[in-house]
C-alpha cells in the first residue's frame, strides 16, 4: 500500500460532487458492460442481489453518495473517498469504523484491462454490492478491528485471509462454484479463469485448521491466483469472524509459509 503510483484521486467539490472528463464516464461505461454479462452464472447471488440494489449508472462514474444511501440503508456501511494509495493503519481503521476505503480515481485506456492499483471500478464494482450482504459486512468490518489491534507482523498473516476471501474467495453452491471475492468480480480474465477446472487449486476455507491454511498461503497481487479458497455459505464468514484469529495468526507463523505456487516475481533492473 505504500508504493508509489501515477494516479490520483480527483477531489471532490464543496458538495461532495467529483467532477468526472467524459473520457473518463467512457472508460466506466466500457468496464461495466463489458463486465456485467460475465456475472451470470459466475457470479454469487448475494452480489446479483446487491448488484440490483446499488443499480449503478452504466454510462457514467457513480457518485460516492448514490453508493452510500444504499449501503448506510442495507448495513450501515459507507465509502469513503480515500487518496490513491493508503497505508494499512489507515486502511483497518476505516473498516473498522464501517468505511469502505474508495479512490476516486478510474484506470486509463493504456491499463484498462489490468493495473495493480484498485480503482473506483474495482471498488465499486467489485466490492460494494457484498457490502450490501450483512454476512460479508460485518466480516470485513471484523477483519478491520482486529487488523487494527495487530501488530506489523502479524497484519502480513492477516492481509491473505483478506485476499483469499474479499478480494479472490469462491463459494461452493448447491448450484455450482460461484465467486464473491471482489478482485476476481472486477476483472473479467479471473472471472472466466477462476472457476474453469484445471486452472487452479481449490481449497475449503470452514474451519479453524483451514483458516491456519489460508494464513500460510503466499499469493501474488499481478499473476492469475494459482490457489482459491471456497466457502459453502455466506454465513461461513460469521464462523470465521468468530474464531479466535489472532491464536490462529500465531499458530501459522510457528508452523511457517507454504512453497509458493508461482515462481518469484522478476526485479526490473535500474
Amino acid at each position: 500500500m505504500s508504493k508509489a503510483t501515477k494516479y490520483v484521486s480527483k477531489a471532490a467539490d464543496e458538495n461532495g460532487f467529483i467532477h468526472w472528463t467524459d473520457e473518463e464516464n467512457s472508460i466506466w461505461q466500457a468496464l461495466i458492460t463489458r463486465q456485467l454479462p460475465l456475472m451470470v452464472g459466475r457470479a454469487c447471488d448475494e452480489f446479483i442481489l446487491g448488484l440490483e440494489k446499488l443499480n449503478l449508472p452504466t454510462d457514467r462514474v457513480p457518485q460516492l453518495a448514490e453508493v452510500n444511501e444504499v449501503l448506510l440503508a442495507t448495513t450501515g456501511w459507507q465509502c469513503e473517498q480515500v487518496p490513491a494509495l493508503i497505508g494499512f493503519e489507515k486502511f483497518f481503521s476505516l473498516l473498522s469504523q464501517k468505511k469502505f476505503p474508495v479512490a476516486t480515481f478510474i484506470r486509463s485506456k493504456e491499463e484498462f484491462d489490468y493495473l495493480q492499483e484498485p480503482d473506483i471500478f474495482h471498488e465499486l464494482f467489485g466490492h460494494c454490492a457484498m457490502l450490501t450482504n450483512p454476512a460479508f459486512a460485518n466480516f470485513t468490518q471484523a477483519y478491520g478491528e482486529i487488523g487494527l489491534a495487530a501488530s506489523k507482523e502479524d497484519r502480513v498473516f492477516l492481509a491473505r485471509l483478506y485476499w483469499f476471501t474479499v478480494e479472490f474467495g469462491l463459494m461452493k453452491t448447491k448450484d455450482g462454484l460461484r465467486i464473491y471475492g471482489g478482485g476476481i468480480l472486477s476483472s473479467p480474465g479471473e472471472t472466466k479463469y477462476a472457476l474453469e477446472e484445471g486452472n487452479a487449486q481449490r481449497r475449503f476455507l470452514t474451519n479453524e485448521e483451514q483458516v491456519i491454511d489460508v494464513l500460510r498461503t503466499p499469493y501474488r497481487i499481478d499473476i492469475m491466483q494459482p490457489i482459491y479458497f471456497m466457502i459453502e455459505k455466506m454465513s461461513d464468514l460469521d464462523a470465521i469472524r468468530n474464531l479466535d484469529l489472532m491464536s490462529l495468526v500465531a499458530q501459522a507463523k510457528a508452523l511457517g509459509l507454504h512453497e509458493p505456487k508461482f515462481p518469484p516475481k522478476e526485479k526490473i533492473a535500474s
